[in-house]
């Protein structure tokens, strides 16, 4: 059974996580580029290869706009995902590292990812955890 990294944000914590996001997208829409259906969006989530959080109002889930990679998942996300979780970061608080800039990259870590830095990334997310 997979654990839940979900976290229940108030309206203020999910407000500074979206001033850092800037897009989400919805689960519906992911499993309609990814043509597939949405539970094996679900799926995803479980993995790592995707992070989501409720937004407080509706809990509704949404996924930061900048996971996806055309029709697919960004491919670098899921390692990355697994040492932050292995770290013991909630899924909020895993998208708030992934969106706040890092000096030592320099940048946001998601920018790195999408240039390809993974390892970069990693070694940083690695640090987290000790």
């Amino acid at each position: 059974m997979p654990v839940n990294y979900a976290t229940d944000l108030t309206p203020e914590e999910f407000a500074e996580l979206d001033a850092l996001v800037g897009e989400w997208t919805y689960l519906p829409d992911i499993a309609e580029a990814m043509d597939v259906q949405v539970t094996r969006v679900h799926r995803l989530m479980d993995d790592g290869s995707l992070l989501e959080v409720r937004r407080p109002e509706d809990r509704v889930r949404v996924v930061p706009a900048e996971f996806m990679d055309g029709s697919h998942p960004l491919d670098s996300l899921k390692g990355t995902v697994g040492v932050l979780r292995d770290a013991a970061f909630t899924d909020a608080q895993a998208i708030r590292w992934l969106f706040t800039a890092d000096e030592s990259l320099p940048g946001r870590p998601i920018d790195a990812l999408r240039r390809g830095q993974k390892t970069e990334v990693r070694r940083r997310a690695q640090a987290l955890g000790w």
